[in-house]
C-alpha cells in the first residue's frame, strides 16, 4: 500500500497498519475517506472529504470531465482535513443499472489428495470462474465463493485444512457494462489516483452495517442511494443473492418536481426537511410556503400531498426488495434478521414503518459506527456513508488476507541460517533469487503490486519471523 501516514498509538509505537482511502462515486455526491486500523482493530479516520457529483447518473459516470472535477475536489477536501496525508490508491465502489449477477459451480480434481487443501487450491477454483461465460460486452466484477464441498461432505465454510479428492463449491459472479467500469476506472486515474480494486456498494455497505449475528440470523442490506437502491441479501452466513434497483432517492426529488410544480432544489429541500414514507402519519392541515418566482404568488404545498408523493416512490422500491427475496425463496420467515436500511434515503421519515408494512419484515437503520473508532467526527457516522466505510474494510480485508497467505508461504520455505545475520532488505533479494518466486507467490485473481513490492510491505513481520528461529536454537 503505498498511501502514506505516521501515527503513533497510546504507548507511542508506531502504527505500521496501511492507510485504506475508499472513494464513493455517487449520483448526488462523492465522498473519500481515509482511514486506518488502530491496535483494538478500530477504524481512525485520518482524512474525509466529499463533493457535489455531477457527471454521474443512476450510479454510472456518464461525463467523465465533471466527474474528475468531482473527485479532485473530494480529494482537495481530504487534503484539506489532514495535509500530511498521500494518497495514490483507492477502492472505489460501484453500482448502476448495469450490474447483473448469476450463480455457477466449478470443481477441481486435486493431485495429492493426501495433503490438506490449501490456499492455492482454492484461488485456482476461484480462478477457473474467470472463464464463465457472460454476455458480450459485460465484464466481470468479482467472484464471490458461497458454500463449498469436499467429496462428500456439503456446506463447508472453508475447506482449508480439509483433505479429499474433489473440492467444489457454488459461486456468485457479479458481472458490469465494460464501458460503464472504464468510465470509473478512467475518471479515478485521470483523478490523479489508482483504482486498487472495484467493489460493488451493496457489499461495501453491509460491510459496514452488519455484524456477524447479522451474518447468521440471515439479512437483506438496502442501501438507498440518490440513483440506484441496492441490495445484498445473507442466509446461513453466505451471500445468496445481489440486486441494483433502478430508483433512489433523485427518483424521488423529481416526482416532488414534476408533481408539486417546483424547483428541484425546493423539491429535494421539501423532501429533506418535511418528507415522510407515511401519508398517513402526517397532518391534514399542515402546509409549506413556496416562494414565488419572479414576483409571482407564493405557492402553498400540503405536507399530505409531499408524503403522498414519496411514499408511492418508496413503496415501489420495497416491492422490488420483495420480489428479489422471492426470487431466491427467502420470504418472511426465513430472514430473522430482517432488513437493514442504510444510504442517504434510509433518513427519511417512517420509512422504517413503510418497509415493515411492504415486505412483512422487521426493519432497522444500519449506520456504519460500529467499525469506527472513538473520536471520528458525527456527520461520518450517517447512513451515506457507509459505502464508503465499508470499502475501506475491504481494504483491508484484502491486506489482512493477504499478509496471512505470505507468512504460511514464507514459513513453507527453509532460510539459511546465515541469511537471517542480513539485513531484511537483502534477505528478500537474496531469497526471492535463489528460490523459485512461486513459493512466495500469493495467487490472486486481479492484478497486485510486485513481489518486491509486496515483501516490502511486511518486513516488520520477517523480523519477527527470523527472532523465532533464533531463539527456537537456544
Amino acid at each position: 500500500m503505498s498511501n502514506e501516514q505516521n501515527t503513533t498509538n497510546d504507548n507511542g509505537l508506531a502504527n505500521t497498519n496501511p492507510v485504506i482511502v475508499g472513494l464513493d462515486i455517487g449520483t448526488t455526491k462523492i465522498a473519500a475517506i481515509a482511514g486506518r486500523k488502530n491496535e483494538y482493530g478500530k477504524l481512525e479516520i485520518l482524512g474525509f472529504g466529499r463533493a457535489n457529483s455531477n457527471g454521474v447518473q443512476h450510479g454510472m459516470v456518464l461525463n467523465i470531465d465533471q466527474t474528475i472535477k468531482a473527485i479532485q475536489t473530494a480529494l482537495e477536501n481530504c487534503y484539506a482535513s489532514n495535509p500530511n496525508l498521500v494518497l495514490n490508491e483507492v477502492y472505489v465502489g460501484i453500482a448502476g443499472h448495469h450490474i447483473k449477477s448469476l450463480q455457477t459451480r466449478g470443481d477441481i480434481v486435486r493431485q495429492n489428495t493426501d495433503d490438506e487443501i490449501r490456499q492455492e487450491e482454492i484461488d485456482r477454483l476461484i480462478a477457473d470462474q474467470y472463464r464463465t461465460y457472460i454476455p458480450a460486452g459485460d465484464q466481470i466484477i468479482d467472484v464471490i465463493p458461497q458454500e463449498f464441498t469436499v467429496d462428500n461432505f456439503q456446506n463447508i465454510p472453508n475447506p482449508i485444512g480439509y483433505s479429499g479428492v474433489k473440492v467444489g463449491a457454488n459461486f456468485h459472479i457479479i458481472t458490469g457494462d465494460k464501458n460503464a467500469i472504464r468510465n470509473i476506472n478512467r475518471s479515478v486515474e485521470k483523478a490523479g489516483l489508482h483504482t486498487q480494486d472495484l467493489v460493488l456498494q451493496p457489499l461495501a455497505s453491509a460491510a459496514a452495517v452488519m455484524c456477524d449475528q447479522d451474518l447468521e440470523a440471515g439479512v437483506a442490506i438496502v442501501d438507498i442511494g440518490g440513483g440506484t437502491t441496492d441490495l445484498a441479501v445473507f442466509y446461513e452466513g453466505i451471500l445468496k443473492h445481489t440486486a441494483v434497483i433502478p430508483f433512489g432517492g433523485e427518483n424521488i426529488t423529481n416526482d416532488i418536481k414534476n408533481g408539486l410544480g417546483v424547483l428541484k432544489t425546493q423539491a429535494e429541500q421539501m423532501k429533506v426537511q418535511f418528507g415522510s414514507a407515511l401519508a398517513d402519519e402526517t397532518k391534514n392541515n399542515a402546509f409549506i410556503t413556496i416562494p414565488g418566482l419572479r414576483g409571482m404568488q407564493p405557492k402553498e404545498i400540503s405536507v399530505k400531498n409531499l408524503a403522498g408523493i414519496i411514499q408511492a416512490r418508496m413503496s415501489e422500491i420495497m416491492d422490488f426488495v420483495t420480489y428479489h427475496l422471492k426470487q431466491v425463496g427467502l420470504d418472511t420467515r426465513l430472514l430473522n434478521g430482517g432488513i437493514i436500511l442504510t444510504g442517504g434515503g434510509s433518513q427519511l421519515k417512517h420509512l422504517i414503518q413503510l418497509t415493515e408494512y411492504v415486505t412483512g419484515l422487521n426493519a432497522r437503520i444500519g449506520y456504519p459506527n460500529e467499525h469506527l473508532a472513538g473520536g471520528h467526527i458525527d456527520e461520518l457516522a450517517k447512513p451515506m456513508y457507509s459505502t464508503c466505510i465499508g470499502l475501506i474494510l475491504k481494504g483491508y480485508n484484502d491486506y489482512e488476507n493477504k499478509k496471512k497467505n505470505f507468512e504460511e508461504n514464507f514459513r513453507r520455505v527453509e532460510v539459511p541460517v546465515a541469511l537471517q545475520q542480513l539485513p531484511v532488505d537483502e534477505v528478500i533479494d537474496t531469497v526471492t533469487s535463489a528460490t523459485e518466486k512461486e513459493e512466495f507467490k500469493v495467487t490472486k485473481v486481479k492484478e497486485r503490486k510486485s513481489l518486491k513490492g509486496f515483501m516490502d510491505s511486511f518486513k516488520i513481520g520477517l523480523i519477527d519471523l527470523f527472532k523465532e528461529e533464533e531463539d527456537s536454537k537456544f
